[in-house]
């Protein structure tokens, strides 16, 4: 039996022992935060903050024990969910703000499958994988983007919200650009007379950079890359999560109508949206409503600003009668990190809370913190509520996943690495993922099967001076049973060479079909 003979198998399967799922059609919102860990989610019980309205989706559903992204670092994740394949095998790093598209427009997607399956697709919030096919002209819109990948609707920042370009783009096009200021971006140098956090510090009024981050200036913050022009167009860090809620809600608006009773609105198509929050990625600068609310700083502000405006989305959603009928995933693109590059007291004032929970490393590491991440998802009458999973589900398979769900076959298959767990995502199977890739700095990877994590030998720095985070760099190979030591204090690779061995060949398997 053929590869592709296999899935179709599994998706009919899948498809009709959820066929009365799979005919609701449901709209799908994925909510996916920045940087966010599995101790800064209260219903994980391993940090301080509390986070009632992300906790009320695990009491709604299922909470996953063992969620993961693909990467502990942002762009390689994002990648992974929207494309069902690993990062590494496009080489995909964190991307500088003027790179190009990363995924190629004729790629499968997950917007461009559930296109074809009826729904209307929208991203809002960060994007970070890329525009257009070159130098970008900024003063133009920008022909390659989220709506050349499957999303019908985009309003984004045009990267992350510590690089430039510092402006919005709705539909490829930046917003409140005006002719005679036109913007320009540069990530080689800086622009004749335009300060910088190094040589203009006094223009620091609202966040000083520790490393890295001293290009150029916006809204008193100092940003990786150079800008000029444009300046009406530059965002305001305190109204960005505003605005997104704002936009996230307006698209899901778009997609009811009045019915003749006028109080009363039907849905017009079911809808995928990916609501992709900015928090709490530095630089971390929570509206003010917000400003001292978790006395954790800026860090700990910006996490329960976050969890509000998630709050809101649901609430939306309820009032306009969609909920029932409404997948809604949340997750977050790698693990923590506390000092990323500006002075915002997160050591000083993060207390004994715990962002990484149990777990060793955090951002940009190859150990467990830097990839498992927290996973919730709620569909009120489908899944359980106040469930829980300890089956391996990664971000790579909401693609072959939300294909069964909505019975349309993904394209390419052969190409793709996502895999069919709808059982599993709807709290209904007891068997996961069961191995799978995690990508850390620099492109290392590691090798997770069952309860065993295999990491290579590396040769670098063994910790991250200025995050304070274990790269998980050695130049021996390390062995973790994740079972019984989930903190991975004991390496066991002397102590079962058979079982290192079988790892490594399986890990090598898997790379060695990289193009």
């Amino acid at each position: 039996m053929t590869k592709v003979n296999i899935w179709l198998l599994a998706l009919a399967l899948a498809v009709s022992s959820y066929s009365q799922a799979a005919t609701q059609k449901p709209n799908i919102v994925i909510i996916y935060a920045d940087d966010l860990g599995v101790g800064d989610v209260s219903a994980y019980q391993m940090g301080k903050l509390q986070t009632p309205n992300i906790d009320d989706i695990a009491k709604q559903g299922l909470k996953f024990n063992q969620g993961y992204a693909t990467a502990a670092t942002c762009t390689p994740s994002r990648y992974s969910l929207l494309t069902g394949q690993y990062p590494w095998r496009k080489n995909a790093k964190i991307l500088p703000g003027d790179a190009p598209l990363l995924i190629d427009p004729a790629q499968e997607t997950l917007p461009k499958m559930l296109k074809r399956a009826g729904y209307r697709t929208g991203i809002v919030g960060k994007w970070h994988l890329g525009l257009g096919h070159g130098q970008v002209d900024w003063n133009q819109t920008i022909a390659l983007g989220p709506n050349q990948v499957g999303f019908d609707y985009s309003y984004i920042m045009a990267a992350t919200n510590d690089r430039v370009p510092n402006v919005y783009l709705e539909n490829g096009a930046v917003i409140g650009l005006e002719p005679d200021d036109p913007l320009y971006v540069s990530y080689q140098k800086n622009f004749a007379n335009q300060p910088t956090g190094l040589d203009n510090p006094e223009l620091m009024t609202k966040m000083k950079f520790s490393n890295g981050h001293f290009h150029s200036i916006n809204n008193g913050i100092p940003r990786i890359g150079y800008q000029t022009g444009g300046k009406k167009a530059q965002w305001r860090d305190e109204d960005m999560s505003d605005l997104f809620l704002a936009k996230a809600t307006e698209f899901i608006d778009a997609q009811v109508a009045p019915t003749v009773t006028p109080k009363k609105q039907e849905q017009v198509q079911p809808f995928f949206l990916f609501y992709s929050l900015h928090q709490p990625h530095v630089p971390r600068v929570p509206h003010q409503r917000f400003a001292g609310s978790s006395g954790l700083g800026p860090r700990g502000d910006a996490i329960l600003e976050a969890d509000w405006a998630v709050g809101q989305l649901i609430k939306h959603l309820a009032q306009q009668g969609l909920a029932r009928n409404t997948l809604i995933i949340f997750s977050s693109d790698n693990g923590p990190v506390l000092d990323d590059g500006y002075q915002d007291r997160a050591f000083s004032k993060n207390g004994e809370h715990t962002p990484w929970g149990i777990y060793r490393g955090g951002k940009y590491s190859l150990f467990d913190a830097g990839a498992h991440v927290p996973l919730l998802a709620s569909w009120p009458g489908t899944i359980e509520a106040n469930s829980e999973s300890e089956q391996l589900f990664s971000q790579l398979d909401l693609l072959a996943s939300l294909s069964a769900l909505t019975q349309q076959p993904v394209s390419n298959n052969d190409t793709l690495d996502s895999e069919n767990h709808l059982s599993t995502l709807l709290g209904k199977s007891a068997k996961g993922r069961k191995a799978l890739v995690v990508q850390a700095l620099g492109g290392r990877t590691a090798y997770r099967e069952q309860n065993w994590l295999f990491i290579p030998a590396y040769w670098g720095d063994e910790k991250l001076a200025k995050e304070d985070i274990e790269t998980g760099a050695c130049s021996c190979y390390q062995l973790y049973d994740l079972a019984n030591d989930p903190g991975q204090q004991t390496n066991l690779a002397d102590k079962y060479p058979e079982k290192t061995k079988a790892m490594k060949a399986a890990y090598m398997r898997i790379m060695a079909t990289a193009d």
